[in-house]
């Protein structure tokens, strides 16, 4: 009997269903993957976090080179799998863990020293990401394989529709380069969309600086919840209108025409 067409058989000889619960798409296009390590071009000097290593597609490109090298997968059977691929290997550790759950400070890094790379299912890109701005100051830089879609969130500019919560606080803290695309054929399962790389490396010091960063979360999550309104009414209750009059930004815009530095701002009127 052949496996279903989302049935992967791993190089033990197990066969592995995707599970969708965990986004599962696994990169198999050799092109891609090779593609992928020459823009990480991971040295032995690296300590790499890679989360979500499946297969391994990745992870035994990145492991020979050298690096310190700590997977993190939530799927039981393939933490298993990759825990006996490399068990001969003493710079490659894994842990079977939900990496919305995982603190970075448990694998003892150094500032800035921490390299990210991940192939994040949509459902929780957005939240990872937020998760690993909390410990921006221990990475370096973050690569990850997201939906286009993301991406395009990612770099979207003012007065975009894409433009958003997800821009602005990535913005604050990272620089974003939308490196290539990668086609759905480089899957297996296929997904529906188109994917891509981007590259987000943390500040070595801040081109803008919030006195607050969670009162500036606040205020951007507060706009983009009431994103119809203009910025007098969606700030109101937070903001005292005779504090928003007094600034030089126009009010009476919607959340989506203004800059990081105008949110910022903004920020800097909340009191403790």
């Amino acid at each position: 009997m052949k496996p279903e067409p989302e049935a992967i058989k791993l190089k033990n000889g197990m066969i592995h269903q995707a599970r969708k619960r965990f986004g599962q798409n696994f990169l198999l296009d050799t092109n891609i993957i090779q593609k992928i390590v020459d823009c990480i071009a991971p040295s032995s000097k690296d300590h790499l976090v890679e989360i979500g290593p499946g297969q391994g597609a990745l992870t035994k490109p990145l492991a020979q080179s050298g690096a310190r090298l700590d997977c993190i997968e939530i799927d039981r059977d393939l933490a298993e799998f990759l825990k006996k691929q490399f068990v001969e290997q003493a710079s490659v550790n894994v842990f079977q863990h939900d990496i919305l759950k995982f603190d970075l400070n448990n694998l003892a890094p150094k500032k800035k020293s921490l390299r990210v790379i991940g192939n994040l299912p949509y459902n929780i890109s957005t939240p990872v990401i937020f998760h690993l701005l909390k410990n921006h100051h221990l990475i370096y830089d973050m690569i990850f394989m997201l939906q286009l879609e993301v991406v395009q969130r990612l770099i979207a500019s003012p007065g975009n529709k894409a433009y958003g919560r997800l821009r602005l606080m990535v913005q604050y803290f990272c620089d974003i380069e939308h490196v290539f695309n990668i086609p759905s054929s480089a899957f297996i399962p296929k997904p529906n969309v188109v994917s891509a790389i981007v590259r987000l490396k943390p500040h070595d010091s801040f081109p803008i600086t919030a006195k607050n960063p969670e009162f500036l979360e606040t205020v951007i999550r507060t706009a983009f919840n009431q994103r119809r309104k203009t910025i007098r009414n969606s700030l109101r209750n937070i903001i005292p209108e005779a504090k928003l009059q007094s600034l030089p930004i126009d009010i009476s815009l919607r959340p989506e025409k203004l800059s990081l530095a105008d949110y910022v701002l903004l920020s800097d009127q909340i009191s403790k």
